[in-house]
This record gives C-alpha cells, structure tokens and sequence, in this order.
C-alpha cells in the first residue's frame, strides 16, 4: 500500500514507480492462470496502490503537478494491463502444451483401418446427373429454397385460384403477408429467375432441394431433390424435348435403355407428358414430368413467346437413387445406418 501522503510532488514518481514494479513483479511470478486472476482482482480493487495514489490526486495542490501525476499513474496502469495479458498468454499456452503432451491419442487402429467418409447416394446420383448434362451442353443455375408465392406459383402459371396448387401441400412461413413466403415445393422457380436474368439461349438445369407437406412413408419424403431442365431458343420444337429425353436416357442409364412420352397436363407447360424409361427387363417406369413452356411462364420469365420458345422437364433426384440401387424403402436413404451407407462406398 502507498504512503498516504503525496501532497509532495517530489515523492510521487518514486511512490508510483514502487507500486508499479511491486504489481509487475508478482504478475511476473504467478504459476498460474487462477493466481495471475487473484492477482488481477487485487490489482483492480480500490485498496490497490495505484489505486489509492489514484484517490489522493486532489491533494497536490499544484495544478500542473497534478496533472504530471496523473499521466504517471496511467502509464503504469497500462503497462500493469499488458503485463497481464502477456503472462496470461504465456501461461494459457503452457497448460495447452502441458495437457497434449499429458494425453496422447494413439491414431495407429485408426489409421490401419483406414475408414473413409461415403458420399450420400443421393448426392451421388445428383452429381452423375450434373456431370451427363453438362455433357450435353447445359449449365447448372440455382436458386433459393425460401421463395415468394410468386416465384413459386402465379409465374408458373398457377394463380392463387388454380386447383392444381393443393397438390404440392406448401409450407408457408410466417413472414410478410399471408401465405406469401414459403419453402419451394419445387425447383421451377429457379426457372423464372434464369429467363429474368439469362439471355436466351438458355440451356440450363437446375438441381436442388424441395419441400412439402408429405407424410414420410416408403416412396415419400416431406424433404426430397429434384433436378430440372430449362431450354428457351428460337424455333424450339417438341421434337428436341423428345430427342433431348432419349439422350439423356441412353447417356445415363447406357444404350440398352430407351424413352416414350405420353400425354399429361401440367399448367406450366403446353403440351406436356410424362416420361418413361425402359428397363433392361422390357418393364416402363414412370421418371418425371416434362412439356413446352407455356406461353404465361415465358412471359413471367421476360421471354417474347412470339420469339423463342422452350421445353422444361423435372424428376426426383432421390427417387432416381432409389431405383438405381434397388432401395425399397426411401426411409432407408435418410437413418445414417452405416450397414445401409457402406453398401454404395
């Protein structure tokens, strides 16, 4: 504790300089971090000698020796800060290097194991499907997975009205106006935004996540992927969604499988069919979903349907995993089984 005189200037510097070196020299010999903070909690209380020289500055009557007086003791209140921080430092990575070399790991089972990390089969599969389409000279574009009704729907040629909306059961959010922002039920909205801000022509896909009020059984999944098609160019025929579907086909399932197109309705598209695809025993099953663009989505997209014209075509990426590894029960894909994941390492 300091002298509770110091209304002479001339013992001030050395009173401080006392109190300073006392401070630093017991920072200097703490043997750990939980007696440095004893020591810092000392040091900051008031009974502290800076802290009483602090308290006394009023009884220097001279204004400039007071003020002498005061920048001393600041100083020393910084350096006794740094002097805190550093052994602190010091200390923190002594105890680090004193617990490694205190607990060794033995990595060798590890290592001789030698267990990788396994892709997803659906990640999989969405990444054999970028790699074929992009072989037929498409781009990949994505978009958000919270989307506006907009995007979502009226784009699509599906205003609120329109009964073909209760089939995709949406998940809307409580954000904005009623009913307005949503998780996309599907990756067509990606396709408005590329006709928005691509320039035609556009050859694009557009993988990506989904979501929907499904309740999860063997073929259904409330969060599933899907991959879309997007082509907009001048005289774009349903001849070239035909040809593009058996290319795509032959491209990733191999030259022994073939497609067909039969008619369907969707409100985005005119006309528009599902496609199939032939397996290897002769048998058809059901892939996707595909058509014209409607005349309304081009023009959502700022497109001039009188210009150029398009095709659009979809499927689940999932369901695409599922039928390629024989999986019967989605379910299986999405447990983290490691006797289900290794199976496709």
């Amino acid at each position: 504790m300091a002298s509770s005189d110091i209304s002479d200037a001339s013992q001030l510097s050395a009173q401080i300089e006392s109190a300073s070196g006392a401070a630093l020299a017991a920072i200097s010999t703490a043997l750990d971090a939980e007696a440095l903070r004893a020591i810092s909690a000392e040091l900051a209380g008031k009974k502290s000698s800076i802290a009483v020289l602090k308290s006394q500055l009023g009884k220097i009557d001279d204004i400039e020796s007071r003020k002498t007086a005061g920048r001393l003791i600041n100083a020393a209140s910084e350096a006794i800060a740094v002097a805190l921080e550093e052994r602190l430092a010091s200390l923190s990575a002594r105890d680090l290097a004193l617990q490694v070399s205190s607990e060794p790991l033995d990595l060798t089972e590890l290592a001789t194991l030698n267990r990788r990390g396994y892709e997803h089969i659906v990640s999989q599969a969405q990444q054999r499907l970028e790699d074929v389409f992009i072989g037929l000279g498409f781009q990949i574009a994505e978009g958000p997975e919270v989307e506006t009704d907009f995007y979502n729907f009226e784009a699509l040629n599906m205003p609120k009205s329109h009964p073909a909306r209760s089939e995709f059961d949406t998940i809307f959010l409580n954000s904005g106006e009623p009913n307005s922002i949503l998780l996309r039920t599907h990756t067509s909205p990606v396709q408005i935004r590329v006709m928005q801000t691509w320039e035609p022509p556009i050859y694009a896909i557009m993988p990506g996540r989904v979501f929907r009020r499904d309740t999860p059984d063997a073929t259904h999944m409330p969060v599933f992927h899907q991959i879309e098609g997007l082509v907009i160019d001048r005289g774009i025929t349903f001849a070239h969604l035909a040809g593009t579907i058996e290319a795509f086909t032959k491209a990733f399932f191999g030259a022994e499988f073939t497609s067909r197109l039969r008619p369907s309705f969707f409100p985005f598209t005119e006309p528009s069919a599902e496609f199939d695809i032939r397996q290897k025993d002769g048998n058809w099953i059901e892939l996707g979903g595909c058509g014209m663009v409607h005349p309304n989505v081009l023009r959502a997209g700022g497109i001039d349907p009188d210009e150029f014209t398009g095709f659009a075509f979809g499927f689940g990426i999932d369901r695409m995993a599922k039928e390629r590894h024989n999986v019967q029960d989605i379910r299986e894909m999405y447990t983290n089984d490691l006797r289900f994941v290794r199976q496709f390492s």
